[in-house]
């Protein structure tokens, strides 16, 4: 009997996507053939996001253009997960009836089940508890062996007025350290290099099972029972950053020496009404701390412009902490407003043109700070983890201790003369010799 095949679009970020790789184990494990080729597929499964306006409109029209292949292909149905799925479930199947089934966030392990039953002719939807659906599970990974996440909560408790993963997601979650041991394990034996420890709010590990923080005691526990060299910290809050875990990120050779550090903005009156945990002296005090004690720490974040209220003199605060502060890697976004969100009713709401406008002079602002920072590298050698060949720019690429997965700049390395060839995974020393904005380019050395 010939296999269904099935092919998934995975959207969104890191998260979502490790969800999707738990989605590809079940369904392998289940028979079903697994096709990256769309136009071969059976079923496909877009796994969504619905964070901002911007990633539902790219949810919505990945969807459509899935569509296509049903009238012009083979494939007989639809299946739509993730955020998008779990916030809009009954405008989905009312507004779009080329979707076949609907899989919320908790109930990603019945996705065998929804298939099984969309092909049957039904239109199938789960949405089991969020709150309490089982945490974590096989994964088929979807990123090279030697760079993998590590997922070690779900949900999230802060209730920022602008954000709706708590709607979507649910409550703050923590894995167990046992559980999270054990597939760091599984990772170590399949050749990772780096793990990057991701959740919504990674600093807040082991408050719900444990009764404190203990992200630096599962980082202990990793190290301890595996042999991966690099260990990377993304979306910790800067009122969570403890004396502890700024000690481990020092001490612990293989933490790399970078944290990502969301801020979301500088001006007390706006961080009140985003209801984010901690003031701008909190900001301060860790970015301080952190940088006094693990000299040369890359620190990244993100902020919001736009958010209801702003004023020009809040906006310009913002930028002039940005110019003093110099991070060595910032993302910048115009303020989306949800439905279902406090900050979704407040009032002086801004106009589009001037979110968009304040977001473009931030990331101006960071190119700048980005690009003096780069040249300060010149000359330097770096230790990079080699991703392969790139054909498109004649060049090996890497990324150093500096530069995360998906989110950061690249660094582009030829060959010195009597080097051998670099593989995937791969540890090079790379002297630098040129710099952009955000990427470096460098020639390997030996030894």
């Amino acid at each position: 009997m010939k296999k269904i095949k099935v092919g998934f679009v995975s959207l969104g970020c890191c998260k979502n996507q490790l969800d999707t790789e738990v989605m590809l184990s079940v369904l392998s494990d289940q028979g079903y053939e697994i096709t990256n080729e769309e136009s071969e597929a059976d079923v496909i499964i877009i796994n969504t996001c619905a964070f901002i306006e911007d990633a539902k409109k790219e949810a919505i029209d990945n969807i459509l253009d899935i569509a296509w292949f049903k009238k012009h292909r083979h494939l007989k149905k639809i299946i739509v997960t993730g955020c998008l799925a779990e916030r809009y479930r009954e405008q989905i199947f009312e507004q779009m009836p080329e979707v076949d089934a609907l899989v919320g966030v908790g109930s990603i392990k019945k996705i065998g089940e929804a298939v099984t039953r969309a092909l049957s002719g039904e239109r199938y939807s789960s949405f089991d508890d969020k709150n309490t659906s089982e945490l974590g599970g096989s994964r088929m990974l979807t990123t090279p062996p030697f760079a993998s996440y590590l997922k070690i909560a779900e949900g999230c408790d802060n209730r920022c007025t602008y954000c709706a993963i708590p709607l979507i997601r649910g409550k703050f979650r923590s894995r167990t350290m046992e559980e999270l041991v054990e597939e760091a394990k599984l990772l170590d034996a399949d050749g990772c290099k780096e793990l990057s420890l991701i959740a919504q709010d990674t600093s807040r590990y082991g408050l719900d099972l444990y009764g404190k923080y203990m992200l630096p005691e599962l980082i202990r526990r990793i190290c301890a029972e595996t042999d991966i060299p690099w260990i990377r910290l993304l979306y910790c809050y800067p009122d969570k950053i403890t004396d502890e875990l700024i000690d481990e990120i020092a001490n612990n050779d293989r933490v790399v020496k970078y944290i990502d550090l969301p801020i979301q903005h500088i001006n007390n009156e706006v961080l009140e009404r985003m209801n984010r945990h901690g003031d701008k002296s909190t900001i301060i005090d860790a970015i301080k701390r952190l940088r006094e004690k693990v000299p040369g720490i890359t620190l990244r974040t993100t902020v919001i412009t736009g958010f209801p209220g702003e004023t020009e003199e809040q906006f310009e605060e913002l930028c002039e902490f940005i110019k003093e502060t110099k991070f060595d890697r910032l993302g910048a976004f115009a303020y989306s407003r949800e439905e279902d969100t406090p900050a979704y009713d407040f009032e002086d709401q801004i106009d589009e043109q001037v979110k968009q406008d304040r977001c473009d002079k931030i990331m101006a602002l960071q190119s700048e700070i980005s690009e003096t920072l780069n040249k300060k590298k010149l000359r330097t050698t770096v230790k990079v983890l080699c991703e392969g060949f790139d054909g498109a720019s004649g060049a090996y690429v890497g990324r150093s201790q500096a530069d995360a997965p998906d989110v950061d700049g690249k660094i582009f390395f030829d060959l010195d003369k009597g080097q051998g060839l670099h593989n995937e995974g791969d540890f090079v020393n790379v002297r630098i010799t040129e710099y952009y904005d955000y990427d470096l380019v460098g020639v390997s050395k030996k030894g």
